[in-house]
C-alpha cells in the first residue's frame, strides 16, 4: 500500500480526495496541504483527513504526492517531491512554462521516481473503446467547447481545454509536426478564450482542433478519418461510433447499408463499440499506483506531458503573434 498526500484541495483536488478514498486497497490517504484555511476546514469536516501545515511535513510522511494546485505552483512542488524521492501525480498543464517541464523531466531522468500527468481524457470510455482498433489517421477534427467559468482562466483556452486533445492527438499520430497555423481571441478574460489550430504532420496527416470556453453549449467531440474507417468519439456523452467501407456486405456488422459509387457497389458498416462506464480520475490514479508498485511506465508519462505542453505553447505563441499583427 502506498501512503499518499494531496497538494491542493480546491474543486478538482476534492474530487481527487474522493477518488483516493475509493481505493483503500492501494492508497493510504495520509492527509493534505492547502494554504486556504476555509477550504482546508471544509475538507477536514467532509472527509475527515488530516491537514498538514507545510509542504515539507506532508512530504516526509508519504510515498506519493498528488499535485492538484494552481499551475503556477506545480514546478516548485514537483521539484520538492523529487528532492525527497517521492513519486508524484501532477495535474495538467504539467507546469507554468515549457522550461520548467523540461527541467522536471531532466531531474527524474536517472531517478527511480514515477511521475504521471493528469490528462484524464486518456481514460475516457469513448477513447478506451477504440484501444483495440488499428488507428492510422489521415485527418483528425476535434471540438472542445464549454461555457464560461472563471475557474481556469489563469491560463489560455489552449492550455486549459485544447491541451487534452493535443495529448490524445500526439499519441495517435507519433510523427513530427511540420506546420502550425493557429488563431485565437480573448473575449472575457485576459488570455484567448477561443482558439483554432491546423496541424500538418510529416507523414501528411492533418488535424484541425477548436477549443472554446465561451460557448452556449458543451461539446467534446473527436473525429478520426483514415483510409478504412471513420471513428467518431463523443467524450462528453461517452459514445463511440466506427464506420467502415467494405467491398462486400459485412457479415458481422451491427448495421450496414448499400452505397452505389457509380462504379461498383460498396457497403457501409456502422458499429458501436462497447463503452465501459468508469470513473476516469479514479482509474488514472489506480493505474498510477500500479505503475509504481509493478514498476512500469505510467500511462501518461512526464514525457507525454512535456510534449503536449510544448505544442500548446507553440500554438499559443502563434496566436499571440497573429493578435499582435491584427492590433498594429
Amino acid at each position: 500500500m502506498l501512503k499518499i498526500g494531496v497538494f491542493g484541495v480546491g474543486h478538482l483536488g476534492r474530487i481527487h480526495v474522493k477518488c483516493i478514498q475509493l481505493l483503500p486497497e492501494i492508497y493510504d490517504l495520509v492527509g493534505f496541504y492547502d494554504p486556504d484555511d476555509k477550504v482546508a476546514q471544509k475538507v477536514i469536516d467532509t472527509h475527515g483527513i488530516q491537514r498538514f501545515e507545510t509542504v515539507e511535513e506532508l512530504l516526509d510522511q508519504v510515498d506519493v504526492v498528488d499535485i492538484v494546485t494552481p499551475t503556477i505552483t506545480h514546478f516548485d512542488l514537483a521539484k520538492q517531491a523529487i528532492e525527497k524521492q517521492k513519486h508524484f501525480f501532477i495535474e495538467k498543464p504539467i507546469t507554468h512554462t515549457v522550461k520548467e517541464a523540461q527541467t522536471l523531466m531532466q531531474l527524474i531522468a536517472d531517478q527511480p521516481i514515477k511521475a504521471q500527468v493528469g490528462h484524464v481524457e486518456r481514460f475516457n470510455p469513448a477513447l478506451l473503446a477504440i484501444q483495440d482498433i488499428p488507428i492510422d489517421p489521415k485527418f483528425i477534427e476535434a471540438h472542445r467547447l464549454a461555457s464560461f467559468n472563471p475557474r481556469g482562466t489563469d491560463v489560455s483556452v489552449v492550455l486549459d481545454l485544447m491541451i487534452h486533445d493535443l495529448d490524445i492527438l500526439l499519441t495517435l499520430i507519433p510523427q513530427p509536426i511540420k506546420a502550425v497555423h493557429a488563431n485565437g481571441v480573448a473575449i472575457l478574460s485576459q488570455t484567448p478564450d477561443i482558439a483554432n489550430v491546423r496541424l500538418e504532420f510529416e507523414n501528411g496527416a492533418v488535424a484541425n482542433l477548436t477549443a472554446s470556453r465561451i460557448s452556449m453549449k458543451s461539446m467534446r467531440k473527436f473525429r478520426i478519418f483514415q483510409p478504412d474507417a471513420y471513428l467518431s468519439l463523443d467524450f462528453l456523452n461517452k459514445q463511440t461510433e466506427v464506420i467502415r467501407l467494405h467491398n462486400h456486405a459485412p457479415t458481422d456488422g451491427q448495421h450496414w447499408m448499400e452505397l452505389d459509387t457509380g462504379q461498383q457497389k460498396r457497403y457501409i458498416e456502422v458499429a458501436m463499440p462497447e463503452v465501459q462506464a468508469n470513473n476516469a480520475i479514479k482509474m488514472e490514479l489506480e493505474l498510477f499506483a500500479k505503475a509504481i508498485l509493478d514498476d512500469f511506465r505510467p500511462t501518461v508519462s512526464l514525457v507525454d506531458g512535456v510534449k503536449a505542453l510544448e505544442l500548446a505553447y507553440q500554438i499559443s505563441e502563434q496566436i499571440e503573434q497573429n493578435l499582435a499583427l491584427m492590433n498594429n
